[in-house]
């Protein structure tokens, strides 16, 4: 890391090292034309087409980085957003829509805890310290007991074993699937917060610009994910109806057709962004008002 005292005048963008966020992250930066080579023995990589190093960072440790230090951009969990509670020094850009899970209340699956306000005194392991003490001091309060009560220990890693082995009565921890809860023979009784990794910057980047291009970049390769390109002809006395069915993203691009020889009903042509989830019910509804050519193209990168 004492690379980073002597880079040149470049974006320091810090990302995840490892774990559940950073095939994906590297997947997205790819998507943005951020290229970069990444020796296995190095936590920095220069991107060789953009002024910007990339720093592989813990994902905990990256709002501190990003609020405190020098980096100007980075990707890191919500959750770990709101634990570093760093809103004052960070803009929260963009939610990447990936790496989705709960922060969870987990208890004994055959234990007598069936509601958070049963827990109120007992002892709560978490590596999310700070928001399980805000939401069991709020519960406090809301239950009438003197906020403080509940006892908070710091894990690390391996939460869902501190049950087991007698540290813990509960424990906060984020949850995917909920299969390794489950086999540590635990159960769910209240989300404390739902998460995904989010795009922060810092408030004093020295690269506003490349900055704001980044964000730009991120936010067209997450619509090129999320939405396909639709085009289809239609008779004009329809084109209500079908604007309803494909409304679009912001609006349908909308041109008039060439009559044919001997035709009188004025045709057009739509183009629109529809979502990937729903294109063929909307086909289907498009060819039931009367509309025809319907055609689909995936979109490769975009910028909205």
């Amino acid at each position: 890391m004492d690379l980073v005292n002597h880079l040149p005048d470049r974006l320091l963008f810090a990302v995840p090292k490892k774990g559940r966020l950073y095939e994906k992250c590297c997947g997205l930066l790819s998507g943005a034309d951020i290229q970069f080579r990444r020796s296995n023995r190095l936590d920095i990589a220069l991107s060789t087409n953009l002024p910007v190093a990339l720093i592989f960072l813990p994902a905990a440790d990256i709002p501190i980085f990003v609020g405190e230090g020098n980096c100007d951009l980075g990707i890191t969990g919500f959750d770990q957003i709101m634990e570093a509670d760093m809103f004052d020094s960070i803009e929260d850009l963009l939610d990447l829509e990936f790496g989705k899970c709960k922060l969870q209340i987990q208890v004994p699956a055959e234990g007598p805890y069936n509601e958070a306000k049963d827990l109120i005194g007992k002892k709560i392991v978490s590596s999310f310290t700070k928001l399980a003490t805000d939401f069991f001091n709020k519960l406090e309060k809301a239950e009438g007991t003197p906020e403080g009560t509940t006892n908070f220990r710091y894990v690390g890693g391996s939460v869902e074993a501190s049950c087991a082995l007698g540290v813990a009565d509960a424990i906060v921890d984020l949850v995917e699937s909920g299969e390794t809860m489950k086999a540590a023979g635990l159960k769910p009784i209240e989300t404390v917060l739902t998460t995904s990794a989010h795009l922060i910057s810092s408030k004093k980047t020295k690269f506003p610009e490349l900055v704001s291009t980044i964000h730009q970049r991120f936010e067209g390769v997450l619509a090129a994910q999320r939405y396909v390109l639709c085009t289809y002809n239609a008779p004009r006395s329809i084109l209500s109806k079908a604007l309803e069915i494909t409304p679009g993203r912001r609006s349908p691009t909308v041109s008039a057709l060439e009559l044919k020889s001997g035709e009188t009903e004025e045709w057009v042509a739509v183009s629109v962004m529809v979502e990937k989830k729903a294109i063929s019910t909307k086909m289907d509804e498009l060819k039931a008002v009367g509309a025809s050519d319907i055609l689909v193209s995936d979109i490769s990168n975009c910028r909205v």
